[in-house]
């Protein structure tokens, strides 16, 4: 190849490489921009996470249920076993809940009590679910099938009675009433003494 040929090939192998480059980086934003996008097929099935509940419940109807005054067994009882109990805080008990489900900002509910001596003095914390309101948290979104009926109607009592009656009632044979079953033999436990 001659001098003046190399010369008028560069600047066209020079296009042809930074075409190639800015092509490449278009390609990576491309790609980082489909990603997070619906348009990944990694997206579109995610793996099944279970729900985590830790540390102790507590009801709207639990906290109701307090009175000042109240002695820790009975607190104990309504409010059940604290998940904190500091041996530095002997007078103050700690309830903390935790619900993390996929898809949803992780729930944190705390409560606290505190006890003069071995009487309740006073209680404090986030506002509690009621029962209710906790078990539809946990509805996980499952559709039941028809349940069906738990009660049955009298015709289908009739049935059941007329189906459970012997067609003729028979004089029983000797070899169906039932017999004792043979008695066991078992070898002595210990060798007899000579």
């Amino acid at each position: 190849m001659s001098a003046p040929q190399r010369y008028r090939l560069q600047p066209v192998l020079i296009a042809i490489a930074c075409v190639a480059l800015t092509a490449c980086s278009s390609i990576k934003s491309f790609t980082s921009r489909t990603n997070t996008s619906s348009m990944n097929p990694v997206n579109w099935l995610t793996p099944y996470k279970v729900d985590v509940i830790q540390g102790n419940f507590i009801s709207k109807e639990q906290v109701e249920a307090l009175k000042v005054g109240m002695p820790r067994e009975q607190v104990k009882a309504i409010l059940g076993t604290p998940l904190v109990a500091s041996v530095f805080h002997a007078d103050r008990w700690d309830y903390v809940f935790t619900l993390k489900r996929q898809g949803v900002e992780p729930r944190i509910f705390k409560y606290t009590v505190y006890f003069k001596g071995n009487q309740l003095e006073r209680f404090e914390g986030d506002t509690m679910l009621s029962e209710a309101e906790f078990i539809s948290t946990l509805d996980s979104g499952r559709k039941m099938d028809q349940v069906p009926p738990l009660e049955a109607t009298a015709e289908q009592l009739e049935k059941a009675a007329e189906k459970s009656k012997p067609s003729s009632v028979a004089a029983p044979s000797p070899s169906a009433t039932p017999t004792a079953p043979p008695a066991t033999a078992y070898p002595p436990l210990e060798s007899p003494r000579q």
